[in-house]
């Protein structure tokens, strides 16, 4: 065997050397945003075709707002009982997808006893629902400010309902979120609830487009208040119209500092995922959701490729 040279030891180092920084750079490399979307995007789709859309146009997760427009999941043939659950859960694992978020229709700004009670108890069968898939999230809204009540006290009522729920939640793996939406969109309201409500099982759906086509406040000072709340975040983006209208836009095509708040998130370590919310149940007049929900990661893509 010939002899191992000077030569050819510095350049078997250089190659090793090379290799060992390449491998660094591999491993040290952090993972594309985890993309989901709302099923409000789709209205119409069964359960089916939801799942085998986003397994197509690389999607990780499904965010549940009703199927084929029934708001209760419960009433759902796929999670009516546990055989259906298990058929779900199956479907969903062999595309590689998971159930990240389960959208209920819960008010807790509401003071009446009747209707209240009708809310929260519809947030705890979601938590009941989300414990039996695994989902590791619901949500809920904050939602209005009558001007009938006491302001001070319907904030009051807000943060006791995520509280009470957030104890009803205390012994699963599901944690209760608050979503930025109606007339709780100012970062100090919500800064206030969740410094009183917040626990291991309660948070925020950060929902950016809410909260800046009414307040326009900066996102990098909305983040800064409420990032220690924030697990899940709605992507969306609009158009400014007159008349303090809004045109839902596909991703980039608004006027909304969509990708300055995504870029917040990613930056900061946000391991949560980003959902497209496209709200066609809504707005049946925005663009249907073969256009909508197939843009959206390609949207994402050509961003983090710059």
């Amino acid at each position: 065997m010939g002899q191992f040279t000077r030569r050819k030891f510095l350049q078997s180092s250089s190659v090793l050397g090379a290799a060992v920084i390449a491998g660094s750079a591999f491993t040290n490399k952090r993972a594309l945003p985890r993309l989901s979307f709302s099923s409000l995007g789709c209205p119409n789709w069964s359960f089916d075709e939801m799942v085998n859309f986003a397994a197509a146009h690389g999607y990780q997760g499904i965010e549940l707002r009703g199927i084929q427009k029934e708001l209760e999941l419960d009433k759902c043939k796929e999670f009516s009982d546990a055989q259906h659950i298990s058929s779900t859960l199956a479907l969903l694992k062999q595309k590689g997808l998971q159930l990240v978020d389960l959208g209920s229709s819960c008010n807790l700004h509401i003071a009446d006893t009747t209707e209240r009670k009708k809310n929260l108890d519809e947030a705890k069968r979601f938590i009941d629902l989300a414990q039996q898939t695994g989902c590791p999230y619901i949500r809920v809204f904050p939602n209005n400010l009558p001007k009938e009540q006491d302001r001070r006290a319907t904030i009051d009522l807000i943060t006791q309902g995520l509280a009470e729920l957030g104890g009803y939640a205390k012994n699963t793996n599901v944690t209760v979120l608050m979503e930025t939406h109606g007339d709780l969109v100012h970062s100090e309201d919500l800064e206030t609830i969740m410094q009183h409500a917040s626990q291991p099982h309660t948070g925020l759906v950060w929902d950016v487009a809410n909260m800046w086509t009414i307040t326009k406040e900066p996102p990098q000072i909305v983040y800064a208040k409420l990032k220690k709340y924030i697990r899940h975040a709605h992507i969306k983006d609009a158009k400014l119209l007159a008349g303090d209208k809004l045109e839902y836009r596909l991703l980039g095509q608004g006027d909304v500092p969509i990708f300055e708040a995504i870029d917040l998130l990613y930056n900061d370590g946000y391991t949560g995922y980003y959902s497209f919310e496209w709200e066609k149940l809504w707005h049946p007049e925005i663009a249907e959701p073969e256009i909508a929900l197939a843009d959206y990661p390609e949207a994402m893509k050509r961003h983090f490729e710059k």
